[in-house]
């Protein structure tokens, strides 16, 4: 069982860990893998303002988010994407394996994954797979700020 399993389940969390042999580097990828749409699929990424990191859960279809809005929103300098080593040193995962929840950053969520019941996203290991509802992805996050 892994770090994000015992997470969900010490709180009773409703969720699926699914597997699979691959790694699914893409919405789409992920989108096609599991009959879903491309907006269900829940990239997270780690942002970083200075030494200042947050998570940043957006959904698949979503495109590009204005980081300098949203630093302004933060009242932070200016955001950029963390470097891969950054991500796994502040998280302890991989890029492309970022949990949805049980990371101990401030979190930054679209509003968009609430048009599904279940979202998919990183489980914290490559060949896995969360589904969960986005609800529960914000009740087990510091959510600071949305994406409209």
């Amino acid at each position: 069982m892994n770090r994000i399993t015992s997470f969900l389940e010490e709180r009773q969390a409703s969720f699926e860990l699914l597997t699979h042999e691959r790694h699914i580097r893409s919405a789409k990828e992920g989108a096609e893998y599991f009959g879903i749409e491309p907006g269900q699929t829940a990239p997270a990424l780690v942002l970083r303002s200075g030494e200042q990191y947050w998570l940043m859960i957006v959904s698949g279809d979503r495109g590009r988010v204005d980081l300098e809005d949203l630093s302004k929103r933060l009242g932070c300098p200016s955001l950029k994407m963390a470097n891969p080593q950054e991500v796994e040193r502040i998280t302890g995962f991989a890029v492309g394996a970022v949990p949805l929840v049980g990371i101990s950053l401030p979190c930054i969520m679209d509003r968009r994954l609430y048009r599904y019941p279940h979202i998919y996203g990183g489980a914290g290991e490559p060949t896995s797979t969360l589904k969960i509802s986005p609800a529960d992805v914000e009740k087990w996050n510091q959510v600071v700020a949305w994406i409209e």
